[in-house]
């Protein structure tokens, strides 16, 4: 039986992913601030991370903070890591790192950096964002009169579980660097999603596409962010909102 440690282990994907390695006959620990016996602050470091990694076969690294931090924490970990002896390293990080110039984007990128040149067999996949960001997103931005959208920009959503089931099968093999980034099923426009999100939740908001600023935006605009050539996803942005909400958009 394979030991795995996953950092983040309670978050969005962290919580499916334990649940996936679980169901393949693995020994799962979860390693967040809060999650008991493992309750370790990356970012800090200290004794407690040394006793979640000992004996570990496998680390799968999902957590993150769009608050920084993400290279300290990552860097605690390696060094943990390999004082442990553990094998394997599994790190999700996002696609368009490397091209759109994000703060958050950077940082990903550079844990990236670190997991290359850490010593330890390492895994990377990137894949395109979750639904359930999308929708924390359209959250937001309907809470106007008018709901406001970056023009020019598309996106490709996947589902967390095909996300978790990829990440469970990396894990569950020999380290393998860089594998092919994983999106989701189809390209849409942030209009067509929007207009979904606004029809599963029985919203009405007129949509005004605004021309945003800088190269970041520009980044997002020109696609770096997306995988066509990747789209191996299966879930739908409109089944993920059927099965959140209980009605398919255009049918309320």
């Amino acid at each position: 039986m394979t030991t795995i440690l996953v950092t983040g282990g309670t978050g969005v994907l962290g919580r499916p992913l334990g649940e996936r390695l679980r169901a393949d006959g693995h020994e799962v620990r979860v390693l967040s601030r809060h999650a008991w016996p493992y309750a370790v602050d990356l970012v800090a470091g200290g004794s407690g991370l040394d006793a979640a990694v000992a004996g570990v076969d496998t680390i799968v690294h999902c957590a993150t903070s769009p608050r920084g931090g993400d290279e300290k924490a990552a860097e605690h970990l390696i060094e943990a890591a390999k004082q442990a002896g553990v094998g394997h390293l599994v790190y999700i990080s996002i696609v368009g790192v490397d091209r759109v110039p994000l703060g958050y984007y950077r940082s990903k990128l550079a844990v990236e950096r670190l997991v290359e040149g850490s010593g330890l067999g390492w895994t990377i996949l990137r894949a395109t964002q979750f639904h359930d960001l999308l929708v924390l997103l359209f959250d937001v931005l309907s809470k106007p009169p008018v709901m406001m959208l970056p023009a020019g920009v598309s996106d490709q959503p996947v589902a967390v579980t095909e996300v978790a089931d990829r990440l469970a099968e990396l894990a569950g093999g020999a380290p393998a660097g860089r594998v092919d980034d994983l999106g989701g099923p189809e390209i849409l426009t942030f209009p067509e999603l929007a207009r979904a999100y606004l029809t599963a939740t029985g919203r009405r908001r007129p949509l005004l596409n605004v021309p945003l600023f800088g190269s970041a935006y520009r980044g997002f605009r020109d696609g770096g962010h997306l995988a066509p050539e990747r789209a191996a996803g299966k879930g739908t942005f409109a089944e993920h909102l059927e099965r959140r909400f209980g009605t398919k958009p255009g049918k309320r």
